[in-house]
């Protein structure tokens, strides 16, 4: 009997525990300039946010249009969990600076918003 596949978002759920985590939280928010970058307080916010977004996607509810839950990876996890906070709390983003982030995230890794299997492999 061979062993079951870990999807992605069980891989990436493991992955929210782990300084990692927040550090490539820290560098996606500096790198396309989100302008609450320097606060502790979001930045911790965001990654159990993001760790509640693949917790749901391992129990199989899909979040994101264009992404399985299984499927889930934790960059988008981190873009899922900001979205979902820009859109509830409209008056967080009064300049609109958390959405140019939102996009900017989207336009430059385009490879985790979508089916991997659409992606060329080697």
């Amino acid at each position: 009997m061979g062993q079951r596949k870990t999807s992605t978002a069980e891989e990436c759920r493991r992955f929210t525990g782990l300084f990692e985590a927040e550090l490539l939280t820290r560098l996606m928010l500096r790198e396309w300039k989100h302008p609450l970058a320097d606060d502790d307080t979001f930045v911790s916010d965001l990654v159990e946010g993001a760790r509640e977004i693949l917790r749901q996607s391992v129990h199989g509810t899909e979040l994101m249009e264009g992404v399985k839950p299984a499927d889930m990876n934790f960059v988008a996890a981190v873009w899922c969990a900001e979205w979902s906070g820009v859109s509830t709390q409209p008056g967080t983003d009064p300049d609109g600076q958390r959405r140019a982030w939102l996009d900017g995230v989207r336009i430059a890794l385009p490879s985790c918003f979508c089916d991997p299997r659409d992606l060329p492999s080697d």
